[in-house]
């Protein structure tokens, strides 16, 4: 690992730990194990070491929602929350801490989130064979609401969503 990839990883588990206003450029240079002087030649500043942690963010999560059915999204959230833990969104964390007031960090929420939604659109015209809007908005909402409700629910918050949208589904059937 390089010491780009290196920052970049370590500075993620450090502002998904502790959010992006708490975590000071000293804990991320400590964590890093490397010279203030080198974090800022290899980030730039900390809100583009934000952007690189939602950017690597955004490709591993979309690689895991590679699925073909809304049944499957909810099951790639439930191992998504069982591997990276049960934190909420980092996006719309670092969204709200910011204010949407960091243009570049707004924008990287703004893109994550249209191909999030762009995404489960496609997961629903694949399962249902027809389009849905209407379906991917509550796909959209059970899923975010998941996400965060499994903060203090646990997984169970997931499951219980998982189950509701198969009732959707199954509705939405022609």
């Amino acid at each position: 690992m390089d010491d780009t990839t290196t920052l970049t990883t370590v500075a993620g588990r450090l502002f998904d730990r502790h959010g992006y206003m708490a975590t000071g450029m000293d804990q991320l240079t400590e964590a890093a194990g490397m010279s203030s002087r080198t974090l800022y030649k290899r980030a730039g500043s900390k809100a583009e070491l934000m952007v690189a942690v939602l950017t690597e963010r955004d490709r591993r999560f979309m690689r895991r929602i590679e699925v073909s059915s809304v049944d499957a999204l909810f099951a790639a959230l439930e191992e998504w929350v069982r591997v990276e833990g049960a934190r909420g969104c980092l996006f719309l964390r670092t969204r709200a801490e910011t204010g949407g007031e960091i243009p570049k960090i707004a924008e990287a929420v703004a893109t994550h989130k249209a191909a999030f939604g762009a995404r489960v659109q496609e997961i629903v015209t694949a399962d249902l064979g027809h389009d849905d809007p209407i379906l991917a908005e509550q796909v959209i909402v059970l899923f975010e609401g998941a996400t965060h409700a499994a903060v203090y629910r646990g997984a169970a918050a997931v499951s219980a969503a998982r189950s509701a949208v198969a009732i959707l589904v199954e509705r939405a059937r022609p």
